[in-house]
């Protein structure tokens, strides 16, 4: 998929709205996730808090009647890569740490963690325990010998 310069801008106006929702100057919030949805048919980009509050909603022009397979791939990489342009407004939500940005399709099931805060470290992209499970059984391995 080829990301125009209206797409970045819808991203960065709803993360921008995320934001505004959550101002650093207020008490923090006690939320520890965002659930972005995104919805194929419709192009449509939610936000979510924990309880399933909507926070903010938006149309991505170029994602509506999306027939592509790898779609929700397509798109995480373009959020992360968004995420990560956007790190110092991100990073000043009024959410207490840590928390963590979600990608969800539209059946709510989390395809990808986009973004993880902690006071100290911040995490853009990837699972946090990718290649453990091979880590593990190399070291046990080790371990027996």
């Amino acid at each position: 998929m080829k990301t125009s310069e209206l797409t970045t801008q819808q991203i960065q106006r709803a993360i921008n709205k995320i934001a505004q929702k959550f101002p650093s100057d207020t008490d923090t919030s006690l939320i520890t996730d965002i659930h972005l949805r995104a919805i194929q048919e419709s192009g449509e980009l939610l936000a979510f808090d924990d309880d399933d509050n909507e926070i903010n909603r938006c149309v991505i022009e170029e994602w509506i009647d999306n027939k592509d397979e790898d779609f929700y791939q397509q798109i995480t990489s373009l959020l992360r890569a968004e995420l990560r342009n956007m790190q110092e407004v991100v990073d000043n939500f009024g959410i207490l740490k840590p928390y963590s940005i979600v990608l969800e399709n539209d059946d709510k099931e989390t395809i990808a963690e986009l973004y993880l805060a902690d006071d100290e470290t911040v995490i853009i992209g990837g699972d946090l325990m990718e290649g453990l499970d091979q880590e593990l059984d190399s070291f046990l391995n080790d371990l027996l010998k």
